[in-house]
């Protein structure tokens, strides 16, 4: 799988995504064929609502469609109800790598919303762990636990977070998630990955957290966030994405983002290459 500069977006929101993707599947594949892009992962955040019209909707355009999850993470029992939003779930990516791995991640998504619902739909490690085959992790966004962790100035948090996700997943199936759209704790993030990656034998992945087509479309996905939050543009304590870099880049842009890193970017190539469920 080549696409002249390696990279393949493993991180993506779609309008599935309630109130937060801003992507029409149909639109976003189109484009993906005008960029030359082999493969795709869909992401939502806690749900595989988009799944199967994704699925066939790519394999009519020839591309290959990795199905994933934005899971959210309970810190502890994913049953105890307690303790304010902000702080009851951590984020993670897991893909689909085979039908059984597509199979468990509908088993770990519905029973985020039947046993672990507490504002958001919530699994626990320990749930992973059964359901563990067949799957890829990422580490996701600056919500993630390990991302968390250094960018709350608690690295031994993050080794410890990189650490179980890469026990509980097994060797080879968990990457730290390197991001950059501006932000500055990204760039503290992105320092910070580089001893966990070494000292616990992970590898690094880039995404790009897609959740608009364009970056022309930053402001209607302001607007699109102000209604699923129910706050105003002018509300400065509001959820917000900074910048307008959250939108579908091309590989020849995310390796000019991310320069140094090019084994970073093959990697994501190196995972959508693992990643064939067809259902």
């Amino acid at each position: 799988m080549s696409t002249g500069t390696d990279f393949v977006h493993l991180h993506l929101h779609s309008e599935y995504s309630l109130l937060d993707g801003a992507c029409r599947i149909e639109e976003l594949l189109d484009r993906a064929v005008q960029l030359n892009m082999p493969a795709m992962a869909i992401t939502e955040h806690g749900n595989m609502f988009s799944s199967v019209v994704f699925h066939d909707a790519a394999r009519k355009r020839g591309i290959n469609p990795i199905l994933g999850c934005e899971v959210y993470v309970a810190p502890g029992d994913r049953r105890t109800k307690s303790g304010t939003p902000g702080e009851t779930a951590n984020h993670l990516v897991l893909l689909a790598e085979t039908k059984e791995g597509y199979h468990n991640l509908i088993k770990l998504v519905s029973a985020g919303y039947t046993e672990g619902f507490y504002y958001k739909p919530r699994i626990d490690k320990d749930l992973l762990a059964r359901h563990a085959s067949g799957l890829i992790g990422l580490s996701s966004c600056l919500k993630g636990e390990v991302a968390t962790g250094i960018r709350t100035e608690q690295g031994h948090k993050a080794l410890q977070a990189a650490a179980a996700y890469r026990d509980i997943l097994g060797p080879g199936n968990f990457f730290l998630e390197m991001q950059y759209q501006g932000i500055d704790e990204q760039q503290v993030v992105n320092v910070g990955l580089q001893p966990i990656a070494s000292d616990l034998g992970l590898d690094l992945v880039v995404t790009n957290d897609v959740h608009y087509l364009q970056n022309s479309d930053f402001k209607p996905h302001d607007i699109l966030l102000c209604i699923g939050t129910g706050k105003t543009v002018n509300d400065k304590e509001r959820l917000k994405y900074h910048g307008d870099q959250f939108y579908l880049k091309t590989a020849a842009e995310m390796a000019v983002v991310f320069k140094d890193f090019p084994q970073a970017l093959a990697n994501s190539v190196r995972i959508a290459e693992r990643c064939n469920v067809d259902l």
